[in-house]
């Protein structure tokens, strides 16, 4: 029964920590491709763009791969934003390998791509449509009306069934506007901010300079966590006016980090800290990254804040929302708690504090009794009564209180002593 309950336990522990295991542990693309270098620059835009951090938290995935040259011509049709989208519309969210493609249900399928899931696209744009034509050739086109079938399956790469295939492709995946919308302007991030409800944050990154620390590092990477105008009311939040600038102006570095990472991409770093644009060569107001399920959650060290949404997603720059003001513990440490009073509890906050009392004087040694003392004369029958000795005053107990106070612990302690060395003896 004992050994039956301890597998079951086993058991228990096992499947916990499967339920728990992040995605990205099944499968890394830009390893299977790091020893290839014909599909380098394929390998490095996945990286740049973090559309890889967005495969390797799936579980079941196809990846199209596009040799260096046709990588190349991708990469100059529009900016890095649109870039990243067609390797999104090259990831197929189903499996596909040779044997499959070869053997279409009717010679076609219509599929789901990691562009759809952004929720950015409209109609079709985010679908792909796969013919296998005659001869054994199959190609992939999108599914927006007009687009022609340019991408021709050329060969496998790698096979994880049924999680992973890596197939190599000849050209990209286009549909017609892919490339023709230029990039968000980046400058004028507090108008998307406000746009997202965070105007109480916008107003605070620009009355105190920290918005052109925030443009400056457009250029090479940039996320930000905007907490909302509610969070800014939530019970809890210190009164910022009372801050000094400098202060501030960390407070709010620390919603931000020098680098473009995507909710996608913070999933990756759950199992340690990262650092904000506050962070200094200490290690100081850095993030932990808490991952369950699909929500991402920043720890701060004083609180828990929720990934809320994306606001604004053109690498190398990220607006996300937070559910809460991010408070760094080295400038909001909890208090430390009060120690505790003569009684062994901590004083109540509105209490005084207890004033120390002074030490007693030394007491002189008492004389030697003589042998035979004399009885003192008897109190006169009016005189009133003694007051009661020091020891035996409020808060002070008689020593015979306390020797017969000790003889009850002690026999307590024989009776539990006793008491268990009988529960022995009923078991051996």
């Amino acid at each position: 029964m004992a050994r039956r309950g301890w597998l079951l336990a086993w058991v228990v522990v096992v499947v916990m920590v499967a339920v728990n295991a992040p995605g990205g542990d099944a499968h890394n693309i830009t390893a299977v491709l790091e020893g290839s270098p014909e599909y380098s620059l394929y390998n490095d835009y996945m990286t740049r763009t973090k559309v890889a951090d967005e495969i390797n938290t799936r579980e079941t995935v196809t990846c199209l791969v596009l040799p260096n040259a046709a990588m190349a011509t991708l990469a100059s049709k529009g900016p890095l934003a649109a870039v990243k989208n067609a390797l999104r519309l090259l990831t197929l969210l189903d499996y596909f390998d040779p044997t499959k493609l070869h053997n279409l249900p009717g010679g076609a399928t219509f599929t789901t791509t990691l562009l759809q899931t952004t929720g950015s696209v409209t109609g079709n744009q985010g679908f792909v449509n796969i013919t296998n034509a005659r001869g054994g050739k199959v190609t992939f086109s999108s599914a927006v009306a007009g687009s022609k079938p340019d991408a021709t399956y050329t060969k496998s790469i790698k096979e994880i069934p049924y999680n992973l295939s890596v197939l190599e492709v000849s050209a990209p995946i286009v549909f017609p506007g892919l490339f023709d919308a230029a990039s968000t302007a980046r400058s004028n991030l507090t108008a998307l901010l406000e746009n997202a409800g965070c105007k109480t944050f916008a107003f605070l990154i620009s009355s105190s300079g920290v918005l052109q620390m925030f443009q400056s590092a457009t250029g090479k990477g940039l996320t930000v966590f905007a907490p909302n105008d509610e969070a800014f009311k939530a019970r809890g939040v210190p009164d910022l006016s009372k801050l000094s600038s400098a202060a501030l102006v960390t407070l709010l570095q620390y919603h931000a980090l020098p680098s473009y990472t995507p909710k996608a991409s913070l999933k990756m770093q759950a199992s340690g800290r990262i650092a904000t644009m506050a962070s200094n060569a200490a290690g100081k107001y850095d993030l932990g990254v808490k991952v369950q399920g699909d929500d991402v959650s920043l720890v701060t060290g004083v609180d828990t804040s929720r990934v809320a949404s994306t606001v604004f997603d053109d690498a190398p720059v990220c607006l996300l929302t937070v559910d809460s003001v991010l408070l760094p513990i080295e400038l909001f440490a909890p208090a430390p708690a009060p120690a505790p009073g003569p009684s062994g509890k901590a004083p109540s906050p509105t209490s005084p504090a207890p004033t120390a009392t002074p030490p007693a004087p030394p007491t002189k040694k008492a004389p030697a009794p003589s042998p035979m003392p004399l009885s003192p004369p008897a109190p006169p029958m009016d005189a009133p009564a003694p007051a009661s000795s020091p020891a035996e005053g409020p808060g002070n107990e008689n020593p015979a209180d306390e020797s017969m106070a000790a003889g009850t612990t002690i026999l307590g302690t024989l009776v539990v002593i006793l008491s268990a060395l009988c529960a022995l003896g009923s078991i051996l």
